[in-house]
């Protein structure tokens, strides 16, 4: 049953465009106000979405369509149990009238004569003075209580003015401090936006009809043209097109498809006209998975953050003994006050998450998926990477360069065996040794009893005969079959920087085929640009034997450990053993494979055209199929802590100057209170404006790299 179905919705107000609606619901204190915004701006239509936990409300900005009116009211009455994961926070931006109206009664006290002035002054603060009483009780010395205090104090002097000034400026801090908040909120939200509401759809007869996307299901025959967004994931089967898919999978030229061929939704089509059926749909496609993840980063925590929020609370209560020692000491309520209306904690715990969001969305326009703060935080720390070799420093498109036939079989003999045993196995070596008998013109045999052993190889049975394709180690130490007699013809391919496929069959050598995989053009530049950025040490993982491996590493000077001969388990192992040394490991990685490793790591780094499991695994996705995307969000996540330590630095700076003012009288309460919300403003301003600073970095080599890195300057 849903939460809504035993609180009614109320419809408060209603324009063309826009609609208030109260429900009791929206003041659990498990609600996240930030994933409850998320949820409705994702809606096709919705424009904007403020929630007033206070009044139990939310204000909708929409199309005015009336579908769209219905889809939010579904939405509202079977929300997801995520929306109740919060904290307690509460949600009541005030609007610039009630600000001014505030304004407008503070200012008539000092015109007033006493006797009504008094009594409009207590009822103005009363609400603070309330809260700052509940505070204590129930959470302790926090910032309500300071502010209570100080509008206490001023009350106790028959100074209504100043207390009703410091009511007032308190409203005007929360109000800027909450819509600095919400507007980088608002920054990760507008990714979530979908970009497709409608879409057309074959029907069986031949017609086309559009239909809403939200109503789309698996099965469904989906038209895409030229200069479309691919709404869906799906197989083509009609048509042909070139598809713009860096967005997704990272391709940096388009891809032609045709019928057969997988598309996946966010990508563009750039020319042609496709139709296919949809596979998945909902929150199942690939463009939901990664709202998905953006959503969450709205509510967890870095720790960064948790740190900032601790050291806040700590500062409140030393902040509160001050003036009230000033107080013991000095007996001037004035001073008291002053000192109480300077606090450290607003700008400490604002600016943090607003300089990650910021930051993180600015990742996501570079090519970088980072799943929470706590990603963003761990990426600026690492201080040694680990790259897995394949796919990830190389291309991963593999292409076989030499056959050597042993035995009484033929170099073509070999590459039947191997191409037939590996035809149905997706993999980069499978499709190179597949592709190598296609275009040699060779039939393949088929196969039965094909088993495949991951990080190993395969084994299959041919003709009647068992064939084993993989490593040396699983042909000649797990299978014993003897591999002495190629010895020559394996070194001078590993000193090449080749890989090595071994072919056996019926127990017995039948060859081994040389693979090439070209090192990625920007890896040598990307690797020496990311210890500029202060990582000290770069490992390369392999399954590839010594000589290979070192090959490989000589490409790559800035590269100071090689380990070669691998499996998949000792990727974890590895990784924990820079762990026990001190390192704080980043591990890029994309296959199967390289899930324990990636889950191992501080941080754990996937490719675009990684493995499914590896990208769920990873805390950092590579939008685009490009190292440089890596170099950038290494950058955005340095600056973001630059800033956040800047933020840290101003406010202590600032706060405690104003308090060494308000403790010599040198500033009066309301002076206090006026520089301590304009610094916070201040400060928040600071740490959003500057993560929103578009990135001063191209990644070309022919820039200097003090060009290149300017961004951890800038």
């Amino acid at each position: 049953m849903s939460l809504f179905s035993r609180s009614p919705i109320i419809v408060v107000h209603e324009l063309d465009r826009r609609i208030r609606l109260r429900c009791r619901v929206l003041k659990k204190k498990d609600l996240d106000p930030d994933y409850f915004e998320a949820s409705l701006e994702s809606i096709p239509g919705v424009a904007e979405v403020r929630v007033n936990t206070g009044a139990a409300s939310v204000a909708i900005l929409y199309d005015g369509r009336s579908k769209t009116r219905n889809s939010i009211i579904n939405c509202l009455t079977d929300l997801p149990g995520e929306v109740f994961n919060g904290q307690g926070d509460s949600r009541t931006l005030q609007s610039i009238l009630s600000l001014g109206a505030k304004g407008g009664i503070a200012l008539s006290i000092l015109f007033l004569p006493q006797i009504i002035s008094a009594p409009i002054a207590i009822i103005f603060s009363a609400p603070a003075v309330i809260d700052g009483v509940i505070t204590l009780w129930t959470r302790g010395v926090k910032v309500e209580v300071l502010d209570a205090s100080a509008v206490l104090f001023c009350l106790v002097r028959r100074d209504f003015f100043t207390a009703a000034s410091i009511v007032f400026l308190l409203s005007v801090g929360e109000y800027l401090e909450e819509l600095s908040e919400n507007r980088t909120t608002g920054l990760l939200k507008s990714l979530l936006k979908p970009q497709v509401e409608n879409i057309w759809v074959e029907l069986e007869d031949g017609q086309e009809m559009e239909i809403p996307i939200d109503q789309a299901q698996i099965g469904d025959r989906i038209i895409c043209g030229a200069g479309e967004l691919i709404p869906l994931d799906g197989r083509v089967v009609s048509g042909e097109a070139s598809v713009n898919t860096s967005s997704i999978t990272g391709e940096s030229v388009p891809v032609h498809v045709e019928p057969g061929t997988e598309v996946l939704s966010g990508s563009v089509i750039v020319d042609g006209r496709i139709v296919f059926t949809a596979s998945h749909v909902g929150t199942d496609t690939s463009m939901a998975r990664i709202s998905t993840f953006l959503e969450n980063s709205l509510r967890y925590e870095s720790e960064s953050q948790k740190k900032s929020d601790e050291l806040a609370d700590k500062l409140v209560p030393v902040t509160f003994g001050l003036g009230l020692g000033l107080l013991v000491v000095t007996r001037d309520l004035e001073k008291a006050a002053a000192v109480l209306t300077v606090d450290y904690s607003c700008a400490i715990k604002l600016a943090n998450p607003v300089a990650v969001r910021v930051a993180m969305f600015t990742a996501a326009n570079h090519g970088v998926l980072l799943k929470g703060s706590q990603a963003m935080d761990g990426l600026a720390r690492v201080d040694t990477l680990v790259f897995d070799k394949t796919g990830t420093l190389t291309c991963g498109q593999l292409e076989v360069t030499d056959l050597y036939g042993h035995g009484s079989y033929s170099d073509d003999e070999l590459l039947v065996l191997a191409a037939s045993a590996e035809d149905h196995y997706s993999h980069p070596v499978a499709s190179a040794v597949v592709q190598a008998a296609k275009d040699n013109g060779l039939a393949l045999s088929p196969t039965s009893q094909v088993d495949f052993i991951v990080a190993h190889g395969v084994s299959a049975y041919i003709d009647g005969k068992n064939v084993l394709v993989g490593s040396r180690h699983f042909i000649e130490d797990d299978e014993g079959v003897d591999c002495s007699g190629v010895g020559d013809f394996v070194t001078g391919l590993q000193k090449a920087g080749k890989s090595l496929l071994y072919v056996a069959c019926e127990e017995k050598l039948a060859g081994v085929i040389g693979l090439r995989d070209e090192l990625r053009p920007e890896a040598n530049e990307v690797l020496n640009r990311l210890k500029e950025t202060g990582i000290k040490k770069i490992v390369i993982l392999t399954g590839d034997a010594e000589l290979t491996a070192k090959a490989l590493a000589a490409q790559l000077p800035a590269v100071d450990e090689v380990h070669w001969e691998l499996k998949p388990e000792d990727k974890a192992r590895i990784v924990k053993e820079l762990q026990d040394q001190g390192c704080r490991i980043g591990f890029t990685g994309d296959g199967v494979n390289d899930a324990p490793a990636l889950v191992t790591a501080d941080v754990g780094i996937c490719l675009p055209d990684g493995a499914d499991l590896a990208k769920e695994s990873a805390q950092v996705i590579l939008l685009r199929d490009d190292l440089y995307c890596l170099l950038a969000g290494r950058l955005i996540a340095l600056r973001s802590q630059q800033t956040i330590k800047h933020s840290f630095i101003s406010a202590v700076g600032l706060n405690s100057a104003f308090l060494f003012l308000a403790s010599f009288g040198l500033i009066q309460p309301v002076t206090a209170a006026l520089l301590h919300n304009a610094s916070t403003v201040g400060i928040l301003s600071y740490a959003g404006i500057r993560g929103k600073r578009k990135m001063k970095f191209d990644p070309k080599p022919e820039k200097s790299h003090s060009e290149q890195l300017c961004i951890q300057h800038s």
